[in-house]
């Protein structure tokens, strides 16, 4: 079993389906927030006035049934009810409508990002670059044990790498109580990059940058799922994302290759740094007449990319 920052224990309940009713349990300012509007006040609201309208309903059939009304009333209007029911919609209305707007402006009006992760979505993964830090990475479903179309060298889902159909091979690593900026894009279909725990869904369009932002405080694990329908997978491109200390996701950002804002990435080693140097002073040979110097191709830079073809 390995250990470390990406390899986190998911908590059971908590950030994951667990067949609850209603909205997941919410770990950032925003999602406290639109979780409190929703159970507070927008349901509430919706069980009066449904209760309401079903008493009005049955008092109109008992009190106006044709037994008790053997000759009907002819009037056509009354002024006090009309404005009634004029006013109170209007008034629930602007009701909802100011804790709507006070919710839209925090969710939109972001504050300074701590860091920045680029999210693309593929048919069907997942792709993670954070460009501060020189980490980019692949992230695949995980299979069942004995599912057929797992090759050989991909390795089985366990219930420590998190629920079925949610967990991945590699998780986004992100620092506990820092804002994280997500831009989110796709390049070939349409995809929508959905985590309920962070009251995020934020479609993926080819060709478009679409912001988002969360900014989580307690360390744990949180699973999503591509929210748009986007070909024949859809259902197989989950999303899991790991808060950890900001030491932990240094240590992370490190065993990725990469190096924290402002450090000075790890020097090579010695050897092969002389190496570099005594192929930096040599003087290279001249050019045979009617013959070019090629230069070598560079290496590619993501070694996941050779695995794409595995899914």
């Amino acid at each position: 079993m390995e250990h470390g920052p990406g390899h986190m224990m998911p908590t059971p309940g908590i950030g994951e389906p667990d067949g609850r009713k209603g909205i997941q349990m919410q770990v950032t300012p925003i999602g406290e927030e639109a979780s409190a509007f929703h159970n507070n006040w927008l349901l509430p609201l919706c069980a009066v006035i449904s209760i309401f309208v079903l008493a009005l309903l049955l008092y109109a059939i008992v009190r106006f049934r044709r037994g008790a009304n053997p000759t009907p009333s002819r009037n056509s209007h009354n002024t006090v009810i009309e404005v009634v029911w004029t006013l109170v919609p209007v008034l629930i209305l602007v009701g909802i409508a100011i804790p709507s707007i006070r919710l839209l402006r925090h969710q939109y009006t972001p504050p300074p990002a701590d860091v920045t992760v680029k999210v693309t979505g593929h048919q069907w993964y997942w792709s993670y670059e954070l460009p501060d830090h020189g980490v980019s990475f692949d992230s695949y479903m995980l299979k069942e044990n004995n599912d057929p179309t797992r090759q050989a060298n991909q390795r089985a889902r366990t219930d420590a790498d998190g629920p079925p159909l949610l967990a991945v091979d590699n998780r986004l690593v992100i620092p506990q109580g820092k804002v994280v900026k997500f831009i989110v894009t796709a390049d070939d279909v349409i995809h929508s990059f959905a985590m309920p725990a962070f009251w995020i869904k934020q479609d993926a369009n080819p060709g478009q940058l679409h912001e988002t932002w969360a900014k989580v405080d307690r360390p744990g694990v949180y699973f999503g799922q591509c929210s748009e329908l986007c070909g024949a997978r859809h259902g197989f491109m989950p999303i899991a994302i790991e808060v950890v200390p900001a030491a932990q996701f240094a240590e992370w950002v490190g065993s990725k290759g990469g190096h924290m804002p402002g450090a000075t990435p790890a020097a090579a080693p010695a050897a092969a740094q002389a190496s570099t140097n005594a192929a930096g002073n040599a003087t290279p040979a001249p050019a045979v007449a009617g013959t070019a110097t090629v230069n070598p191709a560079p290496a590619p830079q993501n070694p996941n990319v050779a695995n794409r073809t595995n899914q």
